[in-house]
Order: C-alpha cells, then sequence, then structure tokens
C-alpha cells in the first residue's frame, strides 16, 4: 500500500477527514440552493453564443439535437456522479471519488485535469464577461478601451476586477455564495424565457426546412492538427448532415459544464445523501430545456445560414426588428457569466482544498477560516490565479482544453462507478446508476467519443498538460503524500481490518 500505484483511501478514511476541527466546513446547503448552484454554473455562454455558431457552421437547424446529445451523454455521467456524491459526500468531486476507486496516481491526474476544466473555464468565462460589459456600456455610448477590455485587451480589468469580487464573495461564506447566485441566476433565467417568449411570435417555418442540411465535406483549410482526431483516424467528417450534429454535440457540450460542480460541495450540504444527486440531475434537466427551446427559437427567427457567430440571439432579435432586446441579451450574458465565474472558482477551490488535506499539495493551504467556514487560503490563490489569466493570457485557443479535461474526468468517474460496486458493494447507497455496469460504460464511451471529435492539437495540449502533472506529483505529492509514511501505514491497516470484517460479516 506505500507505492503511489496501489495507495486506495478508503470511503471512510475520506469521510472521517472531513471531522477533523480544522478542515471542517460548514453545512448550509440545501437540495435547492445545489440546483440553483448547477443551473448558475450551466448557463453562461453557451446559450448566448454556441446557438448560433453551431448552426451555421456545423449542425443547421438540427442544432438543437446536438443539444440533446450533449445533454444525454452529460447525462449519463450525471447519474454516475449522483451515486458517488451521495455514497462518499466529501469535498473534491471527481478527485476523491477517484482517490477511492483508483487509487492516489489517477486521484491526482484527475485533479490536476480539473484545473484545465474550472481554473481555465473560470478565466475564460471572465474574458466572455469583460466582453459583453463593454458591449452594454457600448450600447449605452461609454465603451471601455479595447485596450483594456475584451478578448484582445492587453491588460483586461474587467476580467481581472470581476474574478477577484467573486473572489471575495467565496471567501465571506458558502451561504453568501448561494445567496448571491440565487438572484443572479433569477435574473438569468427570467431573460432566457423573456427570450423563448418573444422569439415564438417571429418564427418562421421555412427556417427549419432543411431540418438536417446535406452533408458536406470539410472546408479547405480545416484539416492538419486543427481537425478533430476521429477525422486524422480515417473517419471522413465535414459539415451538416448527421455527421455535423453529432460533431456540433462536441461543441454545445461546453454550454453543459459545470453540473459536475454540484459535487465538489458535498461537505457543505446539510443532507448530501439525498441533496446531491437531485441537485445535479435537476440542474442538468432544467437546463436541458432551456437550451433547446432557445435554440428552436434561434434558428426559427432567423435562417440558420444568416446567423451571427458572435451574438445569434441579439442578432436574430435585431433581424426581426427587435433590437432593444439586444441589450436585454447583454444584461442576461452578465449576470449568467458572473455566476459561472463564481461557481467554477468555487469548485476549483474545494478540488485543491481536498488534495492539500491529503497532502497532495502544501496542506497549509488546506486552513479553513475561523469566522466564515470556508478555505480561505486556497480560495484567494485560486481568485489570483484565475484573475491573472484572465488578464494577461490571449484563452480562445486553449478554450477546447475545457472541454477536452471536462469530458475524461467523466469517463474516470463513469468508470469509479463500477470499480467501487465491485470493491465495496457493503456501502449504503441512497442513490444508484440502473443497469451497472452497462449504463457507466456507454457513459464512459459516450465521452471519448465526443472527445475523439476534438481537434487533434487540443489533444497534444491536454497531453503535455497531464505531462507536467505527473511530473508534479513525483517531484512533490508522492512522498509528502498521507498515504506514503506512518499515517499511509496506518490506513492500510485500518482498510485491510476493515475488509475482513466485512468478509466476515458476509
Amino acid at each position: 500500500m506505500t507505492a503511489g500505484t496501489r495507495r486506495v483511501k478508503s470511503v471512510e478514511d475520506s469521510i472521517r477527514d472531513t471531522e477533523e476541527p480544522e478542515h471542517r466546513l460548514k453545512k448550509n446547503l440545501s437540495g435547492l440552493d445545489l440546483a440553483v448552484f448547477g443551473v448558475g454554473v450551466i448557463i453562461g455562454t453557451g446559450i448566448f453564443v454556441l446557438t448560433g455558431e453551431v448552426a451555421k457552421t456545423t449542425a443547421g437547424p438540427a442544432v438543437a439535437i446536438s443539444f440533446v446529445i450533449a445533454g444525454v451523454v452529460c447525462g449519463l455521467a450525471a447519474v454516475c456522479y449522483a451515486e458517488f456524491a451521495s455514497t462518499v459526500p466529501v469535498a473534491g468531486s471527481a478527485y476523491t471519488f477517484s482517490y477511492a476507486t483508483l487509487g492516489e496516481v489517477v486521484a491526482w491526474i484527475i485533479g490536476w485535469d480539473l484545473v484545465l476544466e474550472l481554473a481555465l473555464g473560470a478565466a475564460t468565462v471572465s474574458v466572455g464577461w469583460s466582453g459583453y460589459l463593454n458591449q452594454l456600456l457600448g450600447d449605452l455610448g461609454i465603451p471601455l478601451p479595447t485596450s483594456i477590455a475584451g478578448e484582445t485587451a492587453t491588460v483586461n480589468i474587467p476580467a481581472i476586477v470581476i474574478a477577484l469580487l467573486m473572489t471575495a464573495v467565496l471567501v465571506l461564506g458558502i451561504k453568501l455564495s448561494s445567496r448571491v447566485t440565487s438572484v443572479i441566476v433569477a435574473i438569468k433565467v427570467a431573460i432566457v424565457l423573456l427570450v423563448i417568449v418573444l422569439g415564438l411570435f417571429y418564427l418562421t417555418a421555412d427556417n427549419y426546412t432543411p431540418f438536417v442540411p446535406p452533408a458536406e465535406p470539410a472546408a479547405e483549410g480545416e484539416g492538419g492538427w486543427h481537425a478533430p482526431l476521429i477525422q486524422l483516424l480515417g473517419f471522413t467528417q465535414g459539415s451538416f448532415g448527421w455527421g455535423g450534429v453529432i460533431a456540433g454535440a462536441s461543441i454545445v457540450f461546453f454550454a453543459f459544464i459545470g453540473f459536475d460542480i454540484v459535487a465538489t460541495a458535498a461537505e457543505e450540504t446539510k443532507d448530501p445523501r439525498k441533496d446531491l444527486p437531485r441537485g445535479i440531475i435537476g440542474s442538468l434537466v432544467v437546463c436541458t430545456l432551456l437550451y433547446v427551446a432557445v435554440s428552436l427559437v434561434v434558428v426559427g427567427m432567423q435562417p440558420y445560414s444568416e446567423l451571427s457567430t458572435e451574438a445569434p440571439l441579439a442578432e436574430a432579435f435585431s433581424s426581426v426588428g427587435l433590437s432593444f432586446v439586444s441589450s436585454v441579451i447583454s444584461v442576461g450574458a452578465l449576470a449568467g457569466l458572473t455566476s459561472v465565474v463564481m461557481i467554477l472558482m468555487l469548485g476549483q477551490s474545494r478540488v485543491l482544498f481536498a488534495m492539500s488535506r491529503d497532502h497532495l499539495l502544501p496542506p497549509g493551504m488546506a486552513a479553513v477560516h475561523p469566522r466564515y467556514g470556508t478555505p480561505y487560503k486556497i480560495t484567494i490563490g485560486t481568485g489570483i490565479f484565475v484573475a491573472l489569466l484572465a488578464g494577461f493570457l490571449p484563452l480562445g485557443t486553449l478554450a477546447e482544453l475545457v472541454n477536452i479535461g471536462t469530458l475524461f474526468a467523466f469517463v474516470l468517474v463513469s468508470v469509479g462507478v463500477i470499480v467501487l460496486r465491485r470493491t465495496r458493494p457493503d456501502l449504503h447507497r441512497s442513490f444508484r446508476v440502473p443497469l451497472v455496469p452497462l449504463l457507466p460504460i456507454v457513459s464512459a464511451l459516450a465521452c471519448l467519443y465526443l472527445m475523439l471529435n476534438l481537434p487533434a492539437d487540443t489533444w497534444v495540449r491536454f497531453a503535455v498538460w497531464m505531462a507536467l502533472g505527473v511530473a508534479i506529483y513525483y517531484l512533490y505529492g508522492r512522498r509528502h503524500s498521507r498515504l506514503a509514511g506512518a499515517e499511509g501505514e496506518a490506513a492500510a491497516e485500518r482498510l485491510a481490518a476493515d475488509t475482513e470484517a466485512r468478509r466476515r460479516v458476509r
């Protein structure tokens, strides 16, 4: 049990760690709070931007089916997350689940991988927030200079400000974060519903024909390393047709990222065994329905070939003489992206908190604030890191890393459900994935297929990032891990004793 590849942290030890006074988080969240968190982080830039981009270039009016496919893939992963989260209600999400099933090395890899989804995602969304803010200020006649706002900024001041402001909210307590999120979510859901209802009066039936446009070969210049990996493996893939619909699903998948973050708040939930599955699955169902409705409205208002790839909702309403809706949508986008930035950083800080508590990162970072009950050092560090990324780096080319990092996490969680069912069938599971092992296997394969539809150069960057993470683990984490020395030997003895006790009971 001392070699890194064989270190498995038992479920009991993971739960026991949550009771340590210096690492105890306040339990303030209900099932509704978790569902609001989920909706708050899922509905963001995807619904305001990706709908038009994918409809125009990849799937046509059938972008609605792309959203359904992505939603189903996420739904498969969601039930796997729900079983894990209700069985192992500990901060850290996929990192903690992997530690209890696949061992320390895989747990570190998934924790490192989640930085791609959470920190990089928060930085990317902060840049998007800056762009929408400047668009809204431009509508009011007071735009900021492009050198300090928007994706082309030299130093993106609004992006830095929003990242640091959300950091402050997170440090001040999970309940305050929940209340702020609730207000923001109410605003943006109201605006999304307004878009759907208004748009229904301006639909044109001809815009839905053909619903699945005829397949077209890949355009010139779309080959090489930026082509989807599946294409380089010999499977020809162009635009439109059913191949385009599936390829579109791998792109709009970005719009669903976030429901898994609900699981990172497990230790701060009053009744995690019941509330976590409700929050994870409930938020995903609500957002899928809203996405499909919005996509059907947008392609019905304007021919898919004429849609804007930058502001499709605003342009669609302008095309029918409702230009004032553009400002309303900008407000909705700002509200949406604000909550996304905060909740992504919430998830990142909880994952790093769990890793620090296990000493795979410096343990001093896992300190909990005596008054606010939040991991303030990790949270502040995360906020500064995200602010620097958002303020100084061009993140457009790195956004696809968020997708591949998330899908990789989904694959490991799906596999982990099967492993834990076999190694710990005795554990109480208030929520159980049906049709095991079939459903988790389908979930893992579906996620892997979407990964193959991402560009080959994204896979190269992903491999480089993971190699860097493995190097850090062997240089620091492996030697400092709580399971490396005497404490690890004691944990191994407890695990062996627990295993023997379970055998005797059977």
